[in-house]
C-alpha cells in the first residue's frame, strides 16, 4: 500500500505544474485568437463607414 501511495504521489508531483503550463498557454493562445478576430471584425466595419454602405 505504500509503494501504491508513493507512486500516486509521484504522478501528481510530476503531473502538476504541466497543467498549468498548458492552461496559461491555452489562454493566451485564446486572448491573441480573440484580439485578431476583434482585429478583423473592427476593419470590415471601418471598411462598411469608409465605402457608404447603408445601414438600414
Amino acid at each position: 500500500m505504500k509503494t501504491a501511495l508513493l507512486l500516486k504521489e509521484l504522478y501528481l508531483e510530476a503531473f502538476r505544474d504541466l497543467g498549468h503550463f498548458l492552461v496559461r498557454n491555452y489562454f493566451k493562445l485564446f486572448a491573441w485568437f480573440s484580439f485578431g478576430l476583434f482585429v478583423i471584425v473592427l476593419y470590415a466595419f471601418l471598411f462598411r463607414l469608409a465605402t457608404g454602405f447603408a445601414f438600414d
